[in-house]
């Protein structure tokens, strides 16, 4: 007996009567059962957003019958929308500098099945993590990133991504700026972390200026990337405790892992189809 083929809608939409029911209509004529249905109206900018995972009964129904035939419908709610088969892991490529909790994070949830992601490549800037990368089988790119030739390695990086086909990008304690045109290109589909002390603590060391002003939460945030430096919209948040009797390092460790958990988290999210931009804003059906 042939099983069910599971695909995921989404879609953004000025909001008016009859979504739901075109969408629901559309799928109930195709013999498709909905699994799971999330939806949100934000009052403030009058827009509608909505995640349906469903199944069809017909084991030969694409993404792009479906997309063909829902075309109309879009259309005629001016829908920013997408079908996906469910069972598709977005080809993604990671990007690391020196610190590597956030990239032994995403490998081993990767390597266990946890995380919903095909990775391609990993590129760093410099090579402490070639070994780490190649026991995943994995292909490493270094590319040098220099004051005088920063041009020259973003159009390598691209070439990569182009290379690899990527879909998603993860810089995952990435300490290099990525210029505005290519943080334009990489709209909606770049994730970064970093801790939440900024704008409070900015530059080297954070936790440890955050134990000399004896803080008493840390934490991290993910976000998409945008060319205003660590204000796109953010995805995920996670705090922890701090006290007075933790140390710099015992701060740092706590925050690396928080980092790593919050970055998985929103990463995760995004290969599910579950993040939803609204401006400068997400929406998030977790």
């Amino acid at each position: 007996m042939p099983h069910d083929k599971n695909f995921i809608l989404t879609l953004a939409c000025p909001d008016r009567r009859g979504i739901v029911h075109a969408c629901s209509g559309f799928l109930v004529q195709r013999d498709c059962n909905i699994h799971e249905s999330a939806q949100f109206n934000d009052q403030e900018r009058d827009r509608f957003f909505l995640r349906m995972s469903f199944a069809a009964q017909d084991g030969s129904l694409t993404a792009a019958a479906l997309h063909e035939a829902f075309q109309p419908i879009a259309d005629d709610f001016a829908m920013e929308w997408d079908i996906v088969d469910a069972g598709t892991r977005p080809a993604t490529v990671v990007m690391v500098s020196r610190l590597g909790h956030c990239l032994h994070d995403l490998l081993l949830r990767w390597r266990t099945g946890l995380l919903p992601v095909d990775i391609r490549a990993v590129v760093s800037n410099h090579r402490d993590f070639y070994q780490l990368v190649a026991s995943y089988d994995i292909p490493f790119h270094h590319v040098p990133v220099r004051a005088d030739n920063k041009a020259e390695a973003e159009v390598e990086l691209l070439r990569i991504l182009e290379q690899e086909q990527a879909e998603l990008v993860v810089l995952a304690r990435y300490m290099q700026v990525l210029s505005d045109e290519t943080s334009r290109r990489l709209h909606g589909r770049a994730i970064n972390i970093h801790h939440s002390f900024l704008p409070g603590f900015k530059g080297a060391k954070p936790y440890y200026q955050a134990h000399d002003r004896g803080v008493k939460l840390i934490g991290a945030t993910a976000h998409y990337v945008t060319a205003d430096l660590d204000e796109g919209p953010i995805i995920e948040q996670g705090v922890e405790r701090a006290d007075h009797a933790m140390s710099p390092e015992a701060l740092t460790a706590l925050g690396r892992d928080v980092e790593s958990v919050v970055l998985a988290r929103a990463v995760k999210w995004h290969a599910e189809r579950r993040v939803l931009l609204n401006g400068n804003r997400t929406v998030v059906f977790r």
